[in-house]
């Protein structure tokens, strides 16, 4: 339930945290660096890395800055909403802890969602820490067609062949300013408070994944639009935390592509392919549980 109040011109921001490492305070320090009016959430969700002492050493006492602890890990949207619920902001960006914004980042969002009255929810052009552009930046939503599409990389001749078209969109020669999409990446989500409460805010049944392509999902079904905004660049230095829990981190990728595909895909009914895509599923786990174990060993000894 959102705060009943709310401030017109200002942005609710939301970090959720969870052992993110150094990066959660570069975060913080960009978000309080912005020239756009705003308030910062940060949700932390147990962690032992000491960041958020670090956070409040340097950041205390301003008074932009609220801190919520919780005693344990409760996953990314119930964390997000639990932020928002105490907002009062007219926006919500909602931002990864491991993602960097530009002092005026924040202000050309407002600005663009000012301009875009249908607009639920807008995303950002995320690039990692070498300037190259992410893939999730522009989505289709994932029916079993489009994953099956992009597993096997016939996508990549959907130019070709549009109905070999995957889940993530092809580059465009020229980008518009806007452009409407199914779904945009989580790393960076911008959104209009009234849109959020409206449609509940995040689906609490995800725990970590999936829980950004189902909130867009939802967005437009009720009527409202999700844009993608190729000037407004963010970067997202992947990984901060996940790479120490690869193998707990790629469990819930699975269980949430589990979970939307039973909400939201027409395959789901048919009970022959509802039992393949959860093999499917499973068995592409366990064929990854092995690297993210590795992934998770190495990264723990450094």
């Amino acid at each position: 339930m959102l705060s009943a109040s709310t401030v017109p011109g200002l942005t609710s921001v939301i970090v959720v945290t969870a052992n993110s490492g150094p990066i959660s305070l570069r975060c913080v320090n960009n978000v309080l660096g912005s020239k756009a009016p705003l308030e910062l959430t940060v949700v932390d969700n147990a962690s032992s890395d000491g960041q958020l002492a670090e956070i409040e050493r340097l950041h205390g006492t301003d008074s932009r800055l609220h801190i919520q602890r919780n005693v344990e890990n409760v996953g990314f949207g119930p964390a997000a909403n639990q932020a928002a619920s105490a907002s009062e902001g007219e926006w919500l960006l909602v931002l990864n802890p491991d993602c960097l914004v530009d002092s005026d980042t924040i202000e050309n969002l407002c600005s663009i969602a000012r301009s875009q009255a249908r607009a639920g929810i807008i995303g950002a052009h995320i690039v990692d820490k070498h300037g190259h552009r992410a893939n999730a930046n522009r989505r289709r939503d994932p029916t079993l067609l489009r994953v099956l599409m992009s597993l096997s990389g016939l996508a990549r001749l959907e130019r070709r062949w549009p109905s070999l078209a995957g889940i993530d969109m092809p580059d465009l020669p020229q980008a518009p300013e806007t452009e409407h999409v199914d779904a945009v990446s989580g790393a960076c989500l911008f959104m209009r408070r009234d849109v959020f409460a409206a449609i509940g805010g995040f689906d609490e049944g995800y725990f970590l994944h999936c829980e950004d392509l189902d909130l867009c999902r939802r967005v437009r079904d009720a009527g409202f639009e999700v844009c993608y905004a190729d000037s407004i660049v963010v970067v997202h230095e992947q990984g901060s935390s996940s790479h120490r829990r690869a193998l707990f981190v790629a469990r819930h990728k699975h269980l949430g592509m589990w979970r939307y595909f039973r909400k939201f895909d027409p395959a789901a009914q048919n009970p022959v392919l509802r039992g393949l895509v959860w093999c499917g599923i499973w068995t592409h786990f366990w064929l990854l549980a092995p690297l993210k174990a590795w992934q998770q060993r190495r990264q723990q000894s450094i």
